[in-house]
């Protein structure tokens, strides 16, 4: 007998568009970095504003995780060090239970790689290359401090990377085991072949006056650090 598919809309249109615009600019910045040294084949004032553009998604992300939709709402998807251990044990046996959003390793994750992005964003606008370009709050915590962000901003790219191949891997790991989660990033619609741990009621309407209020907020500190 064919097993009954439970489809659940899971990741609204803000979320995915955050998610790809994020992914974007990621890739922009850490690109621009290999012109370092090159600086009129590609101006680092490109690498800034892949900058500035991370920290205003990271604003709506942050926004939109306390009053967004329920799926896309840190509460729904951080969990406690036990919960997390047991879904770790659970999953290292093929036996862990399936999530709609985040499961409990993922949620974590998605915590750590929004730290790392945010300080490699915030940590940026008090750095300059000396020449040709100095960032909007350069100066402002004194000559030590910005050079000690300059070598935590340095380090804090490779733990990016690394977060990053954690992430894919992990994305590797249930892609295996019949999760298909880059069409679920691309629709917002999940499949399920039993009910989510963590399934949720309909949102609210109103949320979507909640989205234009928080990429309002975002898009102005996006905007005041592009054209300071």
């Amino acid at each position: 007998m064919q097993s009954r598919t439970t489809r659940i809309a899971v990741w609204d249109a803000f979320i995915r568009l955050f998610h790809w615009s994020l992914l974007a600019a990621v890739i922009i910045s850490f690109y621009t970095t290999k012109t370092m040294g090159q600086p009129f084949l590609f101006p680092l004032e490109v690498h800034a504003q892949a900058g500035y553009l991370i920290i205003g998604l990271l604003v709506f992300r942050l926004i939109w995780g306390w009053v967004g939709t329920p799926y896309a709402r840190f509460s729904t998807f951080v969990y406690g060090p036990r919960t997390t251990a047991r879904y770790s044990k659970a999953l290292m046996a093929r036996r862990a239970s399936p999530y709609a959003s985040h499961n409990p390793l993922g949620g974590w994750m998605v915590v750590l790689l929004l730290v790392s992005l945010g300080f490699q964003a915030l940590s940026g606008l008090f750095l300059s290359d000396d020449i040709f370009f100095q960032a909007p709050l350069y100066g402002v915590l004194g000559a030590n401090m910005g050079d000690l962000l300059a070598q935590l901003h340095s380090l804090n790219s490779d733990l990016l990377l690394v977060l990053i191949g954690l992430h894919v891997a992990g994305l590797l790991w249930h892609t295996l085991q019949g999760e298909r989660l880059i069409p679920a990033m691309l629709t917002g619609v999940k499949r399920f072949h039993s009910p989510p741990v963590d399934a949720k009621p309909v949102s609210s309407r109103r949320q979507t006056c909640y989205a234009v209020g928080a990429l309002l907020i975002a898009s102005g500190v996006s905007g005041w650090l592009w054209f300071y």
